[in-house]
């Protein structure tokens, strides 16, 4: 009986590999005739269930796979299935976590639509991907020209104002303000400030995606980026000690005009008075 038993899984395994060979083969000749038929909805659900069922054919479909998603995606736009179409992305993300083209496509997507934030972080992601991404680095300056104001760039370059800026956060610094909380860090230039003048604990909040992910590259670009903590988050949603450990001894910020963000500049102060500085003796 033992084994007539492990015959009879062993036939009823070998049926279902071969039940499942047969499901892959039969679906990959579908979605190549729908494909010469221009149907490209149904192609597209063809190659999900085909690299659901042969994860291994990854690398083999992906060139028709990328084809099909984006002309059905181009379809759901002129539809107006908007939804569908983010639905169709998320789940050729699931199957390609990891590349830059379909990340690229998926921002091109929503920048047509007015997510500019959304689909910086897209382009961004493809960038970091694939750095010679050619494509993805000029969507990725485009978006980033939409959402970094003009100020922005015109404080940067102020010398006169950031040498002001680093005098006085040394000053706060060397006078025992060891820890910092930047607000609204933007490329994370007074956080830098902080660290080189010797703060031991720097901490910064950006709920601007895009600029997130520039502070992130500004800070690992001057090796900082194992000494100051960079939080995607707005102001007034940092918890102790979820996101910083304790309060801290001095708050920077340079919110001048921060309506495009969302991180309003009074109520951004108050909170950090009240729950994130400490508090005199």
């Amino acid at each position: 009986m033992p084994n007539s038993n492990a015959k009879f899984h062993s036939n009823h395994r070998g049926g279902q590999e071969a039940g499942r060979r047969e499901l892959v083969s039969r679906s990959l000749q579908s979605a190549q005739h729908c494909l010469e038929d221009q149907d490209f909805g149904t192609a597209y659900a063809h190659y999900l269930l085909v690299l659901n069922l042969a994860p291994e054919l990854k690398t083999s479909v992906k060139e028709t796979f990328q084809f099909t998603l984006f002309k059905w995606a181009e379809e759901l736009d002129s539809l107006a299935r908007i939804q569908d179409l983010f639905n169709c992305y998320e789940q050729a993300l699931e199957l390609y976590p990891n590349d830059e083209v379909i990340c690229n496509s998926m921002g091109e997507h929503l920048f047509r639509m007015g997510f500019r934030d959304e689909a910086a972080g897209y382009f961004h992601k493809a960038v970091k991907l694939n750095p010679d991404f050619a494509d993805a680095k000029e969507n990725f300056y485009r978006v980033a020209n939409w959402l970094v104001e003009r100020w922005h760039f015109i404080m940067l370059n102020d010398a006169k104002r950031n040498l002001t800026y680093l005098k006085a956060i040394e000053n706060a610094v060397h006078s025992g303000c060891k820890s910092v909380l930047d607000i609204g860090t933007g490329t994370g230039i007074l956080s830098m400030f902080a660290k080189k003048a010797g703060a031991s604990f720097v901490y910064a909040c950006e709920l601007s995606k895009t600029m997130y992910e520039l502070a992130r590259d500004v800070v690992a670009a001057n090796k900082m980026e194992r000494e100051i903590k960079l939080l995607h988050l707005k102001s007034l949603d940092i918890e102790i000690p979820k996101h910083i450990p304790e309060r801290v001894s001095l708050v920077v910020t340079e919110t001048v005009d921060a309506g495009l963000f969302g991180e309003g500049i009074v109520e951004s102060l108050i909170h950090a008075w009240e729950h994130l500085l400490l508090q005199p003796k």
